[in-house]
Formats: structure tokens, C-alpha cells, sequence
């Protein structure tokens, strides 16, 4: 079995970060056929994902993002193409939210 562990810092709150978060799973659903559940707490949520040979979870928090997985024997030869592309999917959100709020204003 091959891991993967992605942690990413941000700035959005916990509210913020849920709704990130929950883009994520519903790309990742249609994408890649996972299947997600989220299940939320009071300081934090967790979207637990799987499918054929992947099983995880995110952890969403008001300051960060922590996202395992752990890949099947098929699956852990793809490790980097994988990790990379979840990378990319979670760093695309993120970078998305950064620019609306970089934006002025609309008068």
C-alpha cells in the first residue's frame, strides 16, 4: 500500500473551508467515481472518500487541510500522478477563493 499526505495552511475559517472542502468531495465524486461522506464537528469536518483501491479522508479545519489516503497495490504504482493531481484539484480551489477576495469591490 502506498500513503499520501497533503497538508495545506490557509487563512479561510472553518465556514470558508467547509464549503472548499465540500467542492472538493462533489469534484472528486464526479471525477474520479469516489464516493464521499462528510461528517461535520464543531472545531472541524471530515470527508471521508473512497473507492476501488483508495480510501481517506480531508480534514478540514479553521486553518488548515489535512488529506490521507491510502492506495491499493494497483493504484500505489500511480502514487505521484495521484497525489499530484489531487494536489492540483485541492490547490485550484484554494487559489480560486484567494482571488475573490483579492478583488475589489463591484460598485
Amino acid at each position: 500500500m502506498a500513503d499520501i499526505l497533503i497538508h495545506r495552511d490557509h487563512e479561510l475559517g472553518l465556514k470558508r473551508a467547509r464549503e472548499i472542502a465540500w467542492a472538493w468531495a462533489e469534484q472528486v465524486e464526479a471525477k474520479f467515481d469516489m464516493e464521499c461522506t462528510v461528517l461535520e464537528g464543531k472545531t472541524s469536518d471530515t470527508v471521508e472518500f473512497s473507492r476501488s483501491g483508495v480510501k481517506g479522508q480531508l480534514i478540514v479545519a479553521a486553518k488548515h487541510f489535512e488529506l490521507s489516503a491510502k492506495l491499493g497495490f494497483l493504484l500505489g504504482a500511480f502514487r505521484g500522478t495521484i497525489e499530484g493531481e489531487i494536489q492540483k484539484e485541492l490547490d485550484a480551489l484554494l487559489t480560486a477563493d484567494a482571488g475573490k477576495k483579492s478583488k475589489p469591490p463591484k460598485k
